[in-house]
């Protein structure tokens, strides 16, 4: 459901995999009859026309259900353990000019890269919460 790599591509406004995401949470947050049901009715293909009329700007997800929203939750706040350090480390290093300037191009990179994805999935738990 969730691609070859199995995450989801946030953007600065919307889920840019947002056909993904709404499939998964819109199974992961069925009971298990509800799952039967909508497997045996062939559910996955008739979804078109309900999937193009609800897209997941940010705003659509601070809308969901609050079943998805704690999945969303908790699934950013898993993410974001995966990393070494938080959003106020980053920033911390990003307003150090001294401490930033010692570091490669590359490291300066990968911590501005860092940074922006922290800053996204923050954003996105202030939506769900």
């Amino acid at each position: 459901m969730v691609g070859e790599e199995g995450a989801f591509v946030l953007g600065w406004d919307e889920v840019l995999t947002e056909e993904e995401l709404a499939t998964t949470l819109k199974v992961l947050c069925m009971s298990e009859e509800e799952f039967k049901e909508y497997k045996e009715q062939d559910g996955w293909e008739d979804d078109s026309e309900e999937e193009e009329n609800s897209t997941l700007s940010y705003e659509a997800l601070s809308r969901l259900k609050t079943p998805c929203k704690k999945l969303l939750y908790d699934s950013v706040l898993l993410t974001l353990e995966s990393y070494g350090s938080d959003l106020k480390a980053e920033q911390d290093l990003l307003n150090n000019k001294e401490a930033y300037e010692k570091l490669s191009r590359r490291e300066q990179q990968a911590l501005h890269v860092r940074y922006g994805q922290k800053r996204i999935l923050h954003q996105l738990l202030e939506l769900v919460h």
